[in-house]
């Protein structure tokens, strides 16, 4: 299985950006992907999850209402679509998946993108 990420980049506050998760590989009759978030010396931390096959998703209360993640199943690609962004959202963020049911725990996801950086200037 392979995640490979896009969309981070430098934005101002209050502006946008889009990730984006393409994946190839996975063989899983159901599974889940999520997007999680590092910052510098910290655990990597949930952001939000989606189960592939019924689309239901959980958001971290931080971005709650401000981001939104999908995905498109004819090009087997998962997005986080980031608005109002503030400093605190400053970070790497990475996608994730595992076979199964969706978890805010990064421990149980198999498999990691290779991270991209989302960097916000006040």
């Amino acid at each position: 299985v392979q995640l490979v990420e896009s969309g981070g980049g430098l934005v101002q506050t209050g502006g946008s950006l889009r990730l984006s998760c393409a994946t190839s590989g996975r063989t899983f009759a159901s599974y889940a992907m999520g997007w999680f978030r590092q910052y510098p010396g910290k655990e990597r931390e949930f952001v939000a999850t989606i189960r592939w096959n019924s689309g239901s998703t959980d958001y971290a209360d931080a971005v709650k209402g401000r981001f939104t993640i999908s995905r498109d199943n004819a090009k087997d690609t998962m997005y986080l679509q980031m608005n109002s962004l503030t400093p605190e959202d400053t970070a790497v963020y990475y996608c994730a998946l595992r076979p199964g049911i969706s978890s805010r725990s990064p421990g149980v996801y198999s498999y990691w993108g290779q991270g991209t950086q989302v960097t916000v200037s006040s």
